[in-house]
C-alpha cells in the first residue's frame, strides 16, 4: 500500500450543549464552516477533494440525511465531491479519517477528507427516538445500558476512588486553562455561531458571533468544590457530571492525500496514521476499551507505549481514564506528563462523533510545537468496544 498523508487537520471551538455558544447552531453549520477552512488553509482546490468520510455518533434530524453530503453541498464543494457519515459512535470521527487514509492508502482516492460532527443540542445522547429490541433487549440489556452505569461499573469493578476521579477531573481543568491562557489551540478555527432574536413583529432575526475558544473550561476547579456533587447513575455512587466528560457541539476536519497529490498540488505532508485498531470488550465495561485497543495498535506499528510522546486519551469518564492508564502502566509515572498534555474532554468536552476527529487536530498541533514524533489517539465506545490511532509526524 502506498503512503497517504494528512497535510491539514482543524477542528472549531467545542461550546457546551443546550447552554453554550453553539445552542442555535445547526450542526450542518459547523461540518460545512470547518471543512470549507481545511480545504481553504491547505490550500487546495475542493475539486481535487474525492470523497468525504463524516463520523457522527447520532445521524438522524439535523445531523441526518448524509450529513457529509449536505455539509460539502453547504460548503460550496463541487457535485464531484462525494461523502458518506460514518458511525461508531464515540470513535466515528477518527473511524472517518481512517476510513478516508486507506481510500488513498489502496489507490481509491488522491485526496480524501475525514472529519466528524455532533450537535448534542439538536440530537440527545441516544438519538431522539431509541428503541431497543424487545427481545434482544432481555437476553442482553447490557447491549443499552447507560453509559454513566458502566463508568460506575468501571470504578466498583476496579477500585477506582471517589478522590482519584475528582482529582483527575480538576487537572483536566487545570491544564485545559493553562492551555488555554499559553494560546497552544492553533488547531481552532474561530467560528460562526448564529442566534435567532425575537423581534416585535413575530420573526425572528438572525445574527452571528464568532467563537474563538472551548467554553466548558473552568480554571480553578477543585476537588473540594464539586465533591458535594452526588452521581446520578448509582447512590452513594462516585461518577458525578464534574468528572464525566462535557456534552459537547462541535465539528472537525482533516485532509489526507498521496505523495502524488502532495507534489502535484504542492501541499505539505504533516502526519501519517501509521495504525489503526479496534477491540471489543464487555458493554456493561465499555469504559475500559482503550486498554485493549491501545495495545493491539503499537503491535502492529512495530512500536512500544514509552515511544509514544503524546497520548490524546478522550475522558469520557475519569473511572474509566484512570482505569485504563493503570492497565498500561502509564499511571502514577512520568509519561503521565504526557497524557491529555493540554486538558481532555472534563475540561474541552467529548461531542460523540466529533471526537476522533477533534482529538487528531488537537494532537497533531501539539506534536508539531513540541517536535514529537509519535501520538496516540484513543477512545472507549459506547456498546463495548475501544478505537486507537497512531499517528507519526513527517
Amino acid at each position: 500500500m502506498r503512503e497517504a498523508y494528512i497535510v491539514e487537520s482543524v477542528r472549531t471551538p467545542g461550546c457546551k450543549n443546550k447552554k453554550g455558544a453553539f445552542r442555535e447552531t445547526r450542526p450542518e453549520d459547523l461540518l460545512s464552516f470547518i471543512m470549507k477552512s481545511c480545504a481553504e488553509k491547505a490550500g487546495i482546490n475542493p475539486i481535487e477533494i474525492d470523497d468525504c468520510m463524516i463520523g457522527c455518533a447520532m445521524p438522524e434530524g439535523e445531523q441526518g440525511i448524509n450529513v457529509a453530503r449536505i455539509a460539502a453541498r453547504m460548503a460550496g464543494f463541487p457535485n464531484e465531491v462525494s461523502g458518506a457519515t460514518v458511525n461508531r459512535f464515540c470513535s466515528s470521527g477518527i473511524e472517518a479519517i481512517a476510513l478516508a487514509s486507506l481510500r488513498v492508502q489502496a489507490g481509491w482516492s488522491e485526496v480524501a477528507m475525514g472529519g466528524g460532527v455532533e450537535s448534542m443540542t439538536y440530537v440527545p445522547m441516544g438519538g431522539n427516538t431509541p428503541r431497543p429490541h424487545p427481545e434482544f433487549a432481555k437476553v442482553e440489556p447490557e447491549a443499552y445500558i447507560s453509559m454513566g452505569v458502566t463508568a460506575e461499573n468501571v470504578a466498583g469493578s476496579y477500585g477506582i476512588t471517589r478522590a482519584e476521579m475528582d482529582e483527575f477531573a480538576c487537572n483536566s481543568h487545570a491544564k485545559a486553562a493553562a492551555a488555554q491562557a499559553a494560546g497552544v489551540f492553533t488547531e481552532i478555527v474561530p467560528t460562526p455561531a448564529y442566534y435567532y432574536e425575537p423581534q416585535a413583529d413575530g420573526t425572528f432575526k438572525k445574527t452571528s458571533k464568532i467563537i474563538s475558544a472551548d467554553d466548558g473550561v473552568r480554571g480553578g476547579t477543585t476537588p473540594e468544590g464539586i465533591a458535594r456533587l452526588s452521581s446520578p447513575f448509582k447512590f452513594g455512587g462516585g461518577v458525578t457530571a464534574a468528572n464525566s466528560s462535557q456534552t459537547t457541539d462541535g465539528a472537525a476536519a482533516t485532509i489526507v492525500a498521496s505523495k502524488e497529490a502532495c507534489d502535484r498540488l504542492g501541499l505539505k505532508p504533516i502526519a501519517k496514521i501509521v495504525a489503526y485498531a479496534v477491540a471489543g470488550c464487555k458493554s456493561e465495561e465499555m469504559g475500559v476499551g482503550p486498554k485493549y485497543a491501545i495495545p493491539k495498535a503499537l503491535k502492529i506499528a512495530g512500536l512500544t507505549i514509552d515511544q509514544i510522546d503524546c497520548f490524546e486519551l478522550n475522558e469520557a469518564f475519569a473511572s474509566q481514564a484512570i482505569h485504563c492508564l493503570k492497565e498500561l502502566g502509564i499511571w502514577g509515572t512520568d509519561a503521565m506528563k504526557k497524557v491529555n498534555p493540554n486538558g481532555g474532554a472534563i475540561a474541552l468536552g467529548h461531542p460523540l462523533g466529533c471526537t476522533g476527529a477533534k482529538l487528531t487536530a488537537t494532537l497533531l498541533a501539539h506534536l508539531k510545537r513540541t517536535n514529537g514524533k509519535y501520538g496516540i489517539v484513543s477512545m472507549c465506545i459506547g456498546g463495548g468496544m475501544g478505537a486507537c490511532a497512531i499517528f507519526e509526524m513527517v
